[in-house]
C-alpha cells in the first residue's frame, strides 16, 4: 500500500514538473515573439522615450553622473518577465559605446537579454532597463558579443539619488549599473545570471550587412536614425554638473 501511494506521489510531482517545464516554454516562447515585433528603428525611438521617462525621475542625477564616466550604455525598452514560481525574461535593445575622454558615441549595436529568475512569481511584467557600462571590462564583453551578468563581469543594482548608501560604490566598482523603470517606478535592478547576444537580423537590417559587434562600436553613431538618441544622452550626461548632495 506504501509503495502504491509513494508510486502515486512520484507521478504527481512528475506530473507538476513536466506542467511547469511546458509552462516556462511557453512563457519564454511567448516572450521572444513578443520582444521581436520591434524594428531596429522603433526600438531606438523607444529607447529615447524611456530615457526621457527616467530622466523625469527625482533620484535620476546618480544615474546621470554615471553616464558621464561611462564607457558606454546599453538600452532594453521593454523586458517582459512572466513566472510561475520559475521566471523566464526576454527583452530586445541596443548598446552605444562612449568614449569617455571625447564624449563621442558609437555603434548603435543591436542585442537581446534573455534569462531566468527564481523564487515566488506568477504573471507577466513589462520593464524598461538601462544599464551604464562603466569601465572597459563591461564594454569588452558587449564588443566580444557574449555576456553574462554577474560572476566576473560585476554587475550593481545602480545607486540613486536619494539612497545614502550610494556612496560605497560611486566610482564605477562594479563593470556595469543597472537600472529599471516600471509601472513609473525607477530603482535599481537587479540581473546577476541573464545573459546577452547579439541580435545578428536586427544588426544585418539596420546596417545593410552582417558586421561583428566590435566593427559595429567602432563606427561614430552619426546616423541620422540614432542623432535624437545620442543628443538626449549628451543632454543627461551635461546637464548634471557634480554628484547629488543627497549622497
Amino acid at each position: 500500500m506504501r509503495m502504491m501511494k509513494a508510486g502515486y506521489l512520484k507521478r504527481g510531482y512528475l506530473k507538476r514538473l513536466i506542467v511547469l517545464a511546458c509552462a516556462i516554454t511557453l512563457m519564454a516562447t511567448g516572450l521572444a515573439g513578443t520582444a521581436s515585433a520591434s524594428s531596429p528603428a522603433d526600438r531606438i525611438d523607444e529607447a529615447l522615450q524611456i530615457l526621457k521617462e527616467m530622466s523625469r525621475q527625482e533620484d535620476f542625477e546618480t544615474m546621470a553622473y554615471l553616464l558621464k564616466k561611462a564607457h558606454g550604455v546599453a538600452i532594453f525598452p521593454s523586458v517582459l518577465k512572466a513566472g510561475l514560481m520559475i521566471g523566464a525574461r526576454h527583452g530586445k535593445g541596443l548598446v552605444l559605446r562612449r568614449d569617455p575622454v571625447t564624449g563621442a558615441w558609437y555603434g548603435p549595436s543591436f542585442v537581446e537579454l534573455t534569462g531566468l529568475s527564481w523564487g515566488p512569481q506568477i504573471g507577466v511584467q513589462s520593464t524598461s532597463l538601462v544599464l551604464v557600462i562603466a569601465n572597459e571590462r563591461g564594454l569588452k564583453g558587449f564588443e566580444e558579443g557574449k555576456i553574462t551578468l554577474g560572476g566576473e563581469l560585476s554587475v550593481a543594482a545602480g545607486p540613486v539619488g536619494r539612497h545614502a548608501e550610494a556612496r560605497t560604490d560611486i566610482e564605477l566598482k562594479a563593470a556595469i549599473y543597472s537600472y529599471s523603470m516600471s509601472k513609473g517606478v525607477f530603482a535599481g535592478a537587479s540581473l546577476e545570471g541573464a545573459k546577452i547576444d547579439p541580435d545578428d537580423s536586427a544588426n544585418e537590417l539596420y546596417w545593410g550587412s552582417k558586421l561583428s559587434p566590435d566593427t559595429i562600436l567602432s563606427g561614430k553613431a552619426a546616423d541620422h536614425r540614432v542623432r535624437a538618441l545620442v543628443q538626449e544622452l549628451d543632454r543627461l550626461i551635461y546637464e548634471t554638473n557634480e554628484l547629488p548632495r543627497t549622497l
